[in-house]
């Protein structure tokens, strides 16, 4: 067995079970936030996803991005101590956090079958296109970038490949579902605060530890690794954190989201970025989450009950085009990027992200149906779909 290709299956083993454990994280983030008749459905929600996005990533996706297949003999999928599997493990992971984030933005009212078709459509097709453009350039999709900019689209960990794309195919989805029954009234929009502060804290904290196994981890063997990317993501966390405390004054729902919106903002850029420049752009993503997650939902009427459209979509849009500005040399980044690069390649990463989420979400919507009815709204999904309720006592919230 070789002993250097050993140490790469371990390190990017151990960075696949990092990011693996981030599910947990999504799972609490949404428990906390959603209301108490719909906590056993966010769970549920969370590891069903998960489980078709592993066979629909297994058999069509990873194809679809690589062009690789695993449909051979165990002999050869074990060659180099099996290092294709363990990579395919790792970036499996991410491909599982589009759903994960969709599905804080369709809380409480989508049907839960319906859901994993969809999940499994956007995991097998639209998500592992644009992971193949921008991270095996598919279709010479870095060339022609690199032909009209001078450099190609860097998205290191991916503020755009999986970022974005998950937040921007979660708007078009809860466009198209729908808001909550009664959210939106004409005496004005009723407040549905979250169910748990202790579980959304928890969620968050599973969420930022694991983010370094996303982060430090995409060098994917071990000779690649940097530290810089661990502290540039240490700062940025630490800078959504406080910009998102003091835009918020103080609310502990946007303070445990700010440290994840500065964490989806450096992804693009943390291998390259200085950790001042790193800081500037986790403040500048905890104030815009605050913000447009505000305006979201108070001026957009856009029911998109986690923020995931603010917090991944555009934050993780931000974070792609700061990287072109924070990455160049003359802000003490190592530089090879442009902002013209940047915003070239974040923009079609969002453009066929809405595509892909109209046609998917359409096509679920027109035939199996996307939402639950109003009754099942009001009983809430988890005695309406589970059977079950999170706890013995009935809630008050219905």
């Amino acid at each position: 067995m070789d002993q250097p290709q050993s140490v790469d299956v371990l390190f990017i083993l151990l960075g696949a079970i990092m990011v693996l454990a981030m599910h947990a994280g999504f799972a609490f983030l949404e428990v906390g936030t959603v209301r108490h008749k719909n906590q056993v459905n966010a769970l549920v929600k969370i590891i069903g996803d998960l489980s078709v996005s592993a066979v629909a990533y297994f058999f069509i996706g990873y194809f679809v991005a690589y062009g690789i297949t695993f449909l051979m003999p165990a002999s050869q999928l074990a060659v180099n101590s099996g290092y294709e599997l363990t990579k395919f493990f790792f970036l499996f992971t991410f491909a599982a956090a589009i759903p994960a984030i969709i599905s804080g933005g369709i809380a409480e009212r989508a049907k839960f079958i319906p859901q994993l078709v969809a999940t499994a459509l956007v995991v097998a097709i639209v998500y592992p296109l644009i992971e193949g453009l921008v991270w095996n350039n598919g279709f010479g999709f870095q060339d022609f970038i690199t032909s009209f900019t001078g450099h190609p689209f860097h998205d290191f960990a991916g503020s755009a490949v999986v970022h974005a794309t998950g937040g921007w195919i979660a708007l078009v989805a809860v466009i198209l579902l729908g808001a909550r029954k009664g959210r939106y009234r004409d005496s004005g929009i009723a407040s549905h605060p979250p169910s748990s502060i202790p579980f959304l804290a928890l969620g968050s904290w599973i969420l930022l530890i694991g983010w370094f196994g996303f982060n430090v981890m995409s060098a994917q063997k071990v000779g690649n690794i940097s530290g810089l990317v661990a502290i540039n993501s240490l700062m940025a966390l630490a800078g959504g954190t406080l910009a998102s405390l003091f835009t918020s004054k103080n609310d502990p729902g946007f303070v445990y989201n700010g440290p994840l919106a500065g964490l989806v903002a450096v992804c693009s850029g943390s291998d390259i970025m200085h950790p001042v420049g790193s800081l500037v752009v986790g403040l500048g993503a905890g104030f815009l989450f605050v913000k447009m997650f505000t305006f979201t939902q108070n001026k957009l009427k856009i029911d998109d009950v986690l923020g995931v459209w603010p917090l991944h979509g555009i934050c993780g849009a931000y974070g792609a085009i700061a990287c072109g500005i924070f990455g160049l040399s003359i802000f003490g980044g190592l530089g090879g990027v442009s902002l013209f690069s940047q915003i070239l390649g974040t923009l079609i990463v969002i453009l066929i992200s809405v595509v892909g989420a109209i046609i998917v979400y359409g096509i679920v919507k027109l035939t199996l149906g996307f939402r639950l009815d109003e009754e099942e709204e009001n009983v809430g999904g988890d005695i309406a779909i589970h059977r079950v309720s999170a706890s013995s006592d009935k809630s008050t919230d219905w």
